[in-house]
């Protein structure tokens, strides 16, 4: 493996990590059977021979990241005009590669997006830990993003505000100088996003802060107050010594609060819109960082379109829609018609649900990435967040391989190909049973879509059956259940029967496992629930021989009906707990945990209660009333 220039010899490292990984030897150049491979910077011999013999042409639109791999006659050649696109090239010599066999190739390949990236959420509940994010990084790498956006409402440490960020629960300024270095190195610029204007509950709550909020303990800063952008300033005085990338994330989204408390006065007079682009305005001023470009989010002034005209033109507006497969242009085109550049952001849509519900997440990455792509869009920020603060990041990684295709590839994104080829690149399984188990989790979500369940949601898995909203919704599972089932189920057995065959990346098998494991539950904690209440009905008529007492064992004991309610979620927890801790700090995770044990605890009161009504029966031959027992009618 050769190297012409030291800034490649990462990427050379890079590969050479990745051979050893699959099995492949690294041998001295020259030796019998082995294969050159050459990174070459445009312009130097080793690269014009490999151009030259391929018949590959170079344009300008490949300098920045293209490159261009020849692989031929036991020798593979990289050629590119930057450290990135040597890196690229690399990256995808990497997925070629089934073995140690090299076939002829000539690929000329450059991204239709410059600014290609993730945005984590890390203030809704789980904070990685570094060596996760480090391994986000290295992934987001290999499958070509170029940038990561960190999400901070306080989870980022300011020495000069040391009330803000929660023990355990916040990035250090240490923490944030290694992943900037770590980052650095494959190519991948952090660009970190602290709300300025909204969100910000979890600083206004504090009394020292309480007084900027519109609201006593609010969500929104009050832009007629004189100290919100002191606050402000000093914050990202503090992120520009951090972060040295091009750009740095105000935020400045939903800010649903402004105009019901002290800016009402302003807001009644003004309109809402020219009230809210005033102090956007105010803050880019502010801030301006020296060399640098303020992002913020487009969904507040999409609504003003003769205001936008007005802001400054170095900002970049970050157009979101998590849901839209289609119907894009509306919010884009008010900032383009302003000057403005603009990314387009859409979302894996895994938050609020048990596993990422891609059957909505695919087609709105495809659709708004395309049109981003089509009305001249520099970059894409596909997002996860974690506003059920329960999110895990190991499901996202299909949505975020398919954002990083769509953003590399022109036009628009093919899902049917993404989906036969993401086990074998991201897993290493050649035979599609990765794949299958993704489509079965897919087909799962659209089917409780379909029936206007929303997915498979957290609140369909915390959900008591027997609670008037839980009855509401078994009314609409006792059709899809037996189907949803059978799709997770199968999940499981593929995920099983791929793990032998996976090669790397095997924690995205146990989230697969996890999230059709919950999936599972939900369908059959509906079902279970129905039959207990069907049980005990005839309890209470009996037709002989069988006596009270059968029915009632199958409701309570060893392997009664409540007993298999009660172990979904003590599995549930356990898997899910071991899932948290390989990902993230243990900040937070007492939250999620607790809602675990109380749904046990409830399962376990009812335990308790039906075996009271066992010996009850045993004693006088009476029963209570299902009512009296809080089970609903019978179905």
């Amino acid at each position: 493996m050769v190297a012409s220039r030291p800034d490649d010899r990462f990427a050379a490292q890079d590969l050479g990590d990745a051979l050893r990984e699959r099995g492949i030897r690294i041998v001295p150049t020259g030796a019998v059977g082995a294969v050159r491979v050459t990174l070459a910077r445009l312009g130097t011999p080793a690269a014009q021979r490999a151009l030259t013999g391929a018949g590959a042409t170079w344009d300008s639109a490949m300098t920045a990241e293209g490159y261009v791999l020849v692989a031929d006659s036991g020798r593979v050649t990289i050629v590119g005009a930057s450290a990135a696109g040597v890196f690229y090239g690399v990256q995808t010599l990497r997925q070629l590669m089934a073995g140690a066999t090299v076939h002829g190739a000539v690929i000329r390949d450059w991204p239709a997006l410059r600014w290609r990236g993730f945005h984590d959420d890390l203030s809704r509940g789980p904070v990685p830990t570094l060596d996760y994010q480090k391994r986000q990084i290295r992934t987001f790498a290999a499958y070509k993003l170029n940038v990561f956006s960190p999400y901070f409402e306080h989870t980022l440490a300011y020495p000069a505000d040391p009330l803000i960020a929660p023990p355990g629960g916040a990035l250090t300024p240490d923490d944030v100088r290694a992943l900037v270095a770590y980052a650095a190195q494959y190519h991948v610029t952090i660009v970190p996003e602290q709300e300025a204007f909204g969100h910000l509950h979890h600083v206004l709550k504090f009394e020292r802060y309480a007084g900027l909020g519109e609201t006593p303990h609010g969500h929104v800063l009050a832009p007629g107050d004189s100290g919100s952008l002191p606050l402000i300033t000093g914050w990202f005085r503090a992120i520009d010594s951090l972060f040295p990338g091009p750009f740095v994330h105000i935020g400045a989204d939903e800010t649903f609060e402004l105009g019901r408390g002290r800016t009402k006065p302003l807001v009644d007079s003004l309109g809402l819109g020219p009230a809210y682009l005033d102090f956007l305005a105010r803050i880019a001023t502010a801030l301006h960082p020296a060399g640098r470009r303020l992002l913020f989010w487009g969904d507040v002034a999409v609504t003003s379109p003769d205001q936008v005209k007005g802001l400054p033109h170095d900002l970049v507006a970050v157009a979101w829609n998590y849901w839209s497969k289609d119907g894009f242009d509306p919010m884009l085109q008010p900032f383009l018609n302003a000057g403005l550049e603009t990314w387009v952001a859409p979302g894996v849509n895994g938050w609020n649900r048990v596993f990422p519900d891609y059957a909505i997440a695919l087609p709105n990455i495809q659709g708004f990435i395309a049109a981003g792509q089509r009305l001249g869009s520099t970059g894409a920020l596909n997002t996860s967040w974690d506003d059920d603060g329960e999110a895990l990041f190991e499901p996202n990684w299909y949505g975020v391989l398919f954002g990083a295709a769509a953003s590399w590839q022109p036009g628009t994104a093919d899902i049917a190909e993404f989906q036969q080829r993401f086990g074998a690149a991201f897993c290493g399984d050649v035979t599609g049973t990765v794949d299958d188990a993704e489509r079965r989790l897919l087909a799962a979500h659209a089917l409780l879509d379909s029936a206007g369940l929303g997915g498979a949601t957290d609140d369909l898995f915390w959900l008591d059956p027997w609670s008037p909203r839980g009855q509401s919704a078994a009314e609409v599972m006792r059709a899809v259940a037996p189907r949803l089932r059978l799709l997770a189920e199968e999940a499981i057995e593929l995920v099983a029967r791929a793990r032998p065959r996976a090669a790397r990346n095997i924690e995205t098998l146990d989230a697969l496992e996890l999230g059709a494991r919950k999936i599972d539950f939900i369908g059959m904690k509906f079902q279970l629930a129905d039959e207990i209440v069907g049980l005990y009905a005839l309890a209470r008529n009996p037709v002989p021989p069988t006596t009270p007492a059968d029915y009632l064992q199958e409701i309570t004991s060893m392997n009664g009906r409540l007993q298999d309610l009660r172990d979904g979620y003590t599995l549930s927890r356990d898997l899910y707990e071991a899932a948290w801790r390989r990902e993230n700090r243990p900040y937070w995770l007492g939250n999620v945990l607790a809602r675990y044990d109380a749904a046990t605890r409830l399962w376990l009161g009812r335990i308790d209660q039906f075996n009271d009504v066992l010996a009850q029966w045993w004693t006088t031959k009476q029963l209570p009333k299902p009512e009296e027992l809080g089970l609903p009618p019978r179905r």
